[in-house]
């Protein structure tokens, strides 16, 4: 199937390639402002698998869309690759423009040489998701890297308990930037808002070389005097941040609260965006194709080592934490799957279990409900996308009886506190719903 859809995309690609190199592109400038309109799309615009009319889209005056294309999770990354490749080829056959971001994920460390390691491995998923459409091709934007998170580690109720500083954060983004544009040669576009550009990364002046796509609502980009990167007194400070208090931006996402069905979109809303620039500056993001190396194809059933990091327990009101490594032949780390242990003694029961990417190809999995034992077991790696093989690490710890706490008297229960509803927000409000 993998094979199918590769080859299917090359065809696709030579064939559009052609086709456009002799036709050059007129580009309606329909959005607010006199500028290029464009809808970004994930799988939440296909509620039940339900299929996007591109065509109307462009109808709508839309030349260009956004489609999320990989995670750095592996189940949503599996979901939007469902969408990526069919989602691509029929805007392109609408005769829209395509990009397609990457939405990622901080690794949980403050060792600089791990965090480039990871935005490496990083960058190599993305190149080769890239592969598996086949490259890129003459409607093809380049690929965004959406950050917008600085979290390195969050507990299991899912909140964050440490922040990577802003040195870091600049150091993994340019690694993971440059690392694409050198691969592909085309410079990557950086998706995030002005507030995180400010608060979580360093001013600096190499960043501006990649064109910047900024998500900023309650203004109306049809009025010469909204600025995206204003504050209600002064502006934000970041590495696109002008003199006179503007951005160096290129896309402006400046609603999510767009009409779906106006766009041809199931659903009730949708993502909307704007181009700053000319019809030639728009045109100049798209040139260059490129066509992977075989390297560069996604593997299939690649060898890995499963490698122990740090393993922790003591008694059965405690769980077991390890944490494990998952590399690939080339001692980098794999970029997809999960972990999970398996107990070789089925008198020995566990209770749940709970696998958080630490980084990338590096998981920390929670075991509770251990009960008092010798453990013989295994952690298990498992890729349910297919690229890095199957493969266990036997593991064996001991966990001892904690004491039984003494019963204590009940306290007599009190009057059920009375239920109020929640108010209703609208998170559209104040934004603009074209």
């Amino acid at each position: 199937m993998k094979r199918l859809l590769l080859i299917t995309a090359l065809l696709f690609s030579l064939l559009t390639d052609s086709v456009w190199a002799i036709a050059p592109a007129k580009i309606a400038l329909a959005g607010p402002g006199s500028r290029i309109a464009g809808i970004d799309i994930s799988r939440w615009q296909h509620p039940g698998g339900a299929v996007i009319d591109f065509k109307k889209m462009y109808s709508a005056g839309v030349r260009f869309v956004m489609i999320k294309g990989a995670d750095a999770q592996t189940a949503a990354d599996a979901m939007a690759l469902k969408y990526l490749i069919p989602d691509r080829l029929a805007a392109q056959r609408a005769s829209l423009y395509t990009g397609f971001y990457y939405y990622a994920y901080l690794p949980d460390s403050t060792d600089q040489q791990f965090i480039i390691n990871d935005a490496k491995a990083q960058a190599r998923k993305v190149i080769w998701r890239i592969g598996q459409m086949g490259g890129y091709n003459g409607k093809d934007l380049p690929v965004s890297l959406d950050l917008e998170n600085n979290c390195q580690r969050v507990d299991i109720r899912k909140n964050c308990v440490r922040y990577m500083s802003r040195t870091n954060v600049t150091l993994w983004a340019k690694t993971w930037l440059q690392s694409v544009a050198a691969k592909t040669g085309r410079k990557p576009i950086f998706y995030s808002y002005p507030q995180f550009l400010e608060g979580a990364m360093l001013g600096d002046p190499a960043l501006r070389q990649y064109p910047l796509w900024m998500a900023r609502y309650s203004l109306d980009p049809a009025l010469t005097t909204s600025q995206p990167n204003a504050k209600k007194v002064g502006c934000y400070a970041h590495p696109w941040s002008n003199a006179n208090c503007t951005a160096q931006w290129q896309f402006w996402q400046y609603s999510s609260c767009g009409i779906a069905g106006k766009y041809g979109v199931p659903g009730t809303r949708v993502d909307l965006n704007v181009f700053a620039g000319t019809t030639a500056k728009f045109l100049a993001l798209i040139r260059g194709t490129w066509v992977p190396e075989p390297e560069d194809s996604l593997p299939q059933n690649e060898a890995t080592t499963v490698q122990l990091v740090s393993q922790s327990v003591n008694s059965t009101n405690e769980p077991l934490i390890v944490t494990v490594d998952v590399i690939r032949p080339d001692g980098t780390p794999v970029v997809t799957g999960t972990v999970r242990f398996k107990s070789l003694d089925p008198a020995l029961t566990i209770g749940t279990q709970t696998a958080v990417r630490a980084a990338t190809g590096r998981w920390t999995l929670t075991v509770n409900g251990l009960v008092a034992g010798t453990y013989l077991g295994l952690i298990n790696y498992t890729d349910p996308s297919g690229t890095h093989a199957a493969n266990a690490f036997p593991i064996q710890f001991d966990v001892i009886q904690a004491p039984t706490p003494s019963p204590s008297e009940s306290p007599s229960p009190s009057p059920s506190p009375t239920k109020t509803k929640a108010p209703v927000v609208d998170s559209c409000a104040g934004q603009i719903r074209n």
